[in-house]
């Protein structure tokens, strides 16, 4: 009687188990699509995985709210067509490097960015973003990576340095 009362109750379990291991195996594979949906860029030899900003919704955000990265880690900004920006601080958290590239990959701008005070109870959106500091990319720039605040100088990464990645077929998948 003990064995059917406990063959019952492993049926009843059965479908929680099978649901436990299907939710495992998504988180697993979730975090395997996160790694491929990285963007693989070297710079100075050292090798950083980047999250890509292919999209504008992605873009404004960028990593606003973030409160630190990865030494390896950061973002990739990549635009359609060349064109002057201009990144600012909006909602960061920490510190962080910024380097412009144009359509060949070489190095147009770098900068240190550091955090600003978030925005005031007492400020519109609009005065928020207006009192931010910009940081522009000086010529036309179809990429921005952004890393870790001292990383690029400790790389000793300087305007016309080129960085070699595969611009054309980022930019095929940008929206």
């Amino acid at each position: 009687m003990a064995h059917l009362v406990t063959r019952i109750r492993f049926v009843r379990l059965l479908p929680f188990a099978a649901l436990a291991l299907c939710l495992v195996l998504i988180g697993a594979c979730t975090e395997e699509q996160a790694e491929n949906d990285l963007v693989k860029v070297t710079i100075k030899g050292k090798v950083f995985k980047l999250e890509p900003a292919l999209d504008h919704a992605t873009r404004v955000v960028g990593l606003g709210g973030r409160e630190s990265l990865t030494e390896n880690g950061g973002m990739i900004f990549v635009f359609k067509r060349a064109q002057r920006q201009a990144f600012y601080m909006k909602d960061c958290l920490m510190d962080i490097d910024i380097a412009y590239l144009d359509d060949s990959g070489r190095v147009t701008a770098v900068y240190t960015m550091p955090k600003e005070e978030l925005k005031r109870e007492d400020e519109t959106m609009l005065q928020y973003e207006l009192r931010l500091k910009r940081y522009p990319s000086r010529f036309p720039s179809s990429i921005a990576l952004e890393v870790r605040a001292g990383t690029f100088a400790d790389l000793a990464l300087e305007e016309g340095d080129v960085i070699d990645l595969d611009i054309a077929g980022l930019k095929a998948r940008t929206e």
